[in-house]
């Protein structure tokens, strides 16, 4: 049984947060855009990881139209989230990483389920996630919070859509 979940959208103490856990807990690959230059969490790895969720701070009224958010696991940051409008405003993406050391405890699970709690308190209709055929983790708790599958023929890609009630 896990224990509490929530999210919390990012301030600034709880992005410096978020950073310590992914630098000392993942592969920047993991958990952000591409950043040119040497591999690892580089000083500009970590400043462009600060700027991409800095923009997303509006949320889902703001310019992105995004908004991310600290997983926190009995008071600990242990991962993030987002939603993302799609082409309409009933029909948002989602995503989320957890840090290595806390992957296969329910979490990911657990707040997959605050997310379509939130994505439902904004309107949406229908959320939507895509990852990897191997990533059982991010399937496991997409299938545990009711979502559809469609595989792609050519890729390792799996679209996952969940209905809002």
């Amino acid at each position: 049984m896990v224990g509490p979940v929530e999210l919390r959208r990012l301030d600034d103490d709880g992005l410096e947060e978020l950073l310590a856990v992914a630098v000392d807990d993942t592969a920047p690959e993991e958990v952000m855009p591409p950043v040119a230059g040497p591999a690892g969490w580089t000083v500009e790895r970590q400043d462009a990881f600060r700027s991409w969720h800095r923009a997303r701070r509006p949320g889902l009224a703001g310019p992105l139209r995004e908004s991310t958010f600290a997983i926190i696991h009995d008071g600990t940051v242990v991962g993030s989230a987002r939603l993302a409008f799609r082409d309409s405003r009933d029909v948002l993406e989602t995503g989320m990483w957890l840090a290595r050391s806390w992957r296969g405890q329910g979490i990911g699970t657990a707040a997959l389920r605050l997310l379509l709690h939130e994505a439902a308190g904004e309107g949406a209709h229908t959320v939507v996630a895509d990852t990897k055929a191997h990533n059982a983790a991010a399937l496991a708790a997409l299938r545990r919070n009711g979502a559809t599958f469609t595989a792609s023929r050519d890729t390792a890609e799996v679209h996952a859509e969940l209905t809002l009630k």
